[in-house]
């Protein structure tokens, strides 16, 4: 069972993945990659790889591009484990951070035209937990593996 701290196994550097990244937008798919590649051995359905990998991605490029205004300068900071058929992730950037919870809902008449600002709605209907530090500039996502 997973504990009330996602990130606590994390600490432990035998179950932990870091990667370093600058700000730039051609790392996103990079970052991705090296994630789902560690995956690939359990078989898990096209779906939720799929589930997975647009999260990664939308989470790092919030990070560089809203956190870090593509300052290659900055780095973002990816962790990510499996314990207990849970994949756990955490991005954090050098940003101020944001409110996650003022965040526009992007399926409101509103905003539904708009071309971007679907990217933390979408994390939080596709992973099983998402949690943000008080800052708002580090998000932990949590994926139910089985």
């Amino acid at each position: 069972m997973l504990r009330s701290d996602p990130l606590a196994f994390l600490r432990n550097p035998r179950n932990k993945k870091v990667l370093k990244v600058p700000s730039e937008t051609r790392y996103i798919r990079k970052v991705s990659e090296k994630i789902l590649s560690s995956l690939s051995r359990l078989g898990l359905d096209d779906g939720k790889i799929f589930d997975i990998k647009l999260c990664i991605e939308e989470a790092v490029r919030n990070a560089i591009v809203h956190g870090n205004h593509s300052d290659r300068r900055l780095p973002v900071r990816i962790v990510y484990g499996i314990e207990d058929s849970r994949l756990v992730i955490e991005v954090e950037d050098e940003g101020t951070g944001f409110d996650h919870r003022a965040a526009p809902d992007p399926t409101t008449m509103a905003h539904l035209m708009k071309n971007s600002g679907r990217g933390v709605y979408l994390i939080k209907k596709l992973m099983d937990k998402v949690d943000y530090n008080d800052a708002g500039n580090k998000i932990t996502m949590v994926k139910n593996l089985k």
